[in-house]
């Protein structure tokens, strides 16, 4: 598959990117590094997430081949959600990406606050 250069409408690969590089996504894939959990454990996990925004972040997870879903046969019916071995493959760089923000903070902080007196 060719690469893309601009990121057009027609890129393949920029449909994915936001997919898996949006912030739920990401806290999702790492509430579930430990193991398998059901929903309601999952959004325990994440403040501030709404219960349609991590049910269209799990969905999307799915769909990508991230995540699998499982109906528990108890009453009521439970679904559990488990990372696959390709979602697996993006913890490397999902960790990195967090060692890089936990390195840069103080330089981001002190930019924005020259930023904002600038601005002011």
């Amino acid at each position: 598959m060719p690469e893309c250069q601009h990121f057009d409408i027609g890129c393949p690969s920029r449909q994915l990117f936001d997919q898996i590089a949006d912030k739920w996504s990401m806290m999702v894939l790492t509430v579930l590094d430990p193991g398998p959990m059901r929903f309601n454990a999952i959004k325990r996990h994440m403040e501030g997430v709404t219960q349609k925004a991590l049910t269209q972040c799990l969905r999307k997870l799915e769909r990508n081949g991230l995540l699998s879903r499982r109906v528990i046969p108890t009453s009521p019916v439970g679904v559990e959600y488990e990372i696959t071995a390709l979602g697996r493959s993006l913890h490397a760089p999902f960790k990195a990406l967090y060692r890089w923000t936990l390195d840069n903070l103080d330089e981001v902080e002190k930019s924005r606050q020259a930023f904002d007196l600038r601005a002011a």
